[in-house]
C-alpha cells in the first residue's frame, strides 16, 4: 500500500512539474494575432546555440535573449519581415530555420538535383554501352556453355 501511495505521489509530482520545464509559460501579448504573429516568427528562427532547434524550442541563454527581442520588435510596431532581415542582418542566413534561396547558397539547393542527373546519365550510359556490346558478340549470352 505504501509503494502504491509514492508511485502515485511521484507521478503526481512529475505531471506538475512539466509546467516547471516550459520554456515560455507567459503569453507575450495579449492580442491573439500578436501573439500569433510572435510564435510564428520563434518557429522561424534557429538556435544559433542548439543549431537544431528553433527559439521557441530552446532553453539556452541566446534563445531567450532572441525571443525577448522578437517581442520587443513585435511591440514597437516592425513587421515580420523586418524582423527577419534585422536577424539575418546581425546573425547571417544561418538564423532562419528554412533559408531562403539566394547566390550564394544556389548550390546547395540545387546539388540534389544535380546529382540525380549526373547519376541518370551514367546510369543510361552503363545500359546502352552493355547493350551495344551484347549486339556486337556474335556468340551471344549462350557462348561457351556446352
Amino acid at each position: 500500500m505504501r509503494a502504491m501511495f509514492r508511485s502515485l505521489l511521484l507521478a503526481a509530482g512529475l505531471a506538475l512539474a512539466t509546467s516547471a520545464l516550459a520554456i515560455d509559460t507567459e503569453r507575450a501579448f495579449e492580442d491573439p494575432a500578436l501573439q500569433h504573429r510572435y510564435e510564428s516568427i520563434n518557429r522561424e528562427l534557429r538556435c544559433l546555440v542548439c543549431q537544431n532547434q528553433t527559439i521557441a524550442d530552446s532553453n539556452a541563454t541566446l534563445a531567450s535573449d532572441l525571443r525577448r527581442e522578437v517581442r520587443e520588435m513585435i511591440a514597437a510596431g516592425k513587421t515580420d519581415a523586418e524582423i527577419r532581415e534585422f536577424m539575418i542582418e546581425r546573425y547571417g542566413d544561418f538564423v532562419l530555420y528554412r533559408p531562403r534561396m539566394s547566390a550564394a547558397n544556389f548550390l546547395l539547393w540545387a546539388a540534389p538535383v544535380l546529382l540525380l542527373l549526373v547519376g541518370a546519365y551514367g546510369v543510361v550510359r552503363v545500359v546502352r554501352r552493355r547493350a551495344a556490346e551484347a549486339d556486337n558478340d556474335p556468340a551471344g549470352p549462350e557462348a561457351g556453355q556446352s
